[in-house]
């Protein structure tokens, strides 16, 4: 069963609107690496439209131009592009479609599909709030940068349950950003401060 990873750019207060008001300064070539591995590598992706309309404004001029970043831009052009809209659109970018019927039940399809690499995303956080309710996520992937952007949307909205999820790895960048990949955990933990105090250090006796 193929993989379902989402990468995000966060802020340390939770802020994932409009990172390229607020990211950039931090971007460098361990993030690079970390956004390719993540994304670039990817033959299918799955996007929100806020998400695809933003790619598709940029990247297919980006790859024409032939810049540093053209192989990127080719990378995602060349990747099987799915789009999740209520609203009927038409597509000029490459290899683009639009995800049909209940976003669960073509998750869970896709994950049912052969494929080489994981089915990636960006962005596209609403999206993602969903797959993670639905536990169809496999990796969380948050470029924590070492800012408090203060206003914007946040990953994570009001629920009625916790998302139990388990740190798989982290990287500390030299810039100040973390990289935490977060997979779903089994279950929430449970437990009373009364178990926690007996971690506490304890007073010598004099």
């Amino acid at each position: 069963m193929r993989k379902i990873t989402a990468g995000l750019f966060i802020s340390l207060d939770g802020v994932v609107e409009d990172p390229q008001d607020w990211h950039f300064p931090y971007f460098n070539d361990e993030m690079g690496v970390a956004v390719d591995r993540q994304l670039g590598a990817a033959d299918t992706l799955l996007l929100g439209r806020k998400t695809y309309d933003s790619f598709a404004g940029a990247w297919p001029d980006r790859e024409a131009a032939g810049g540093e970043d053209a192989a990127m831009g080719k990378a995602l052009g060349d990747a099987r592009k799915i789009v999740v809209s209520s609203q009927n659109l038409q597509f000029t970018w490459r290899n683009s479609e639009q995800l049909k019927g209940d976003l669960v039940e073509a998750a869970t399809a896709l994950k049912n599909e052969p494929g080489a690499t994981d089915i990636a995303m960006s962005g596209s956080v609403s999206v993602v709030r969903q797959l993670l309710d639905a536990g169809l996520l496999d990796e969380l992937h948050l470029l924590v940068h070492p800012i408090a952007v203060r206003n914007g949307m946040r990953l994570f909205d009001e629920g009625e349950s916790p998302i139990p999820l388990r740190l798989d790895s982290s990287q500390a960048f030299t810039t100040g950003v973390l990289h935490l990949i977060y997979a779903p955990a089994e279950s929430t933990p449970t437990g009373t401060y009364d178990e926690a105090k007996a971690h506490l250090p304890r007073a010598e006796n004099s």
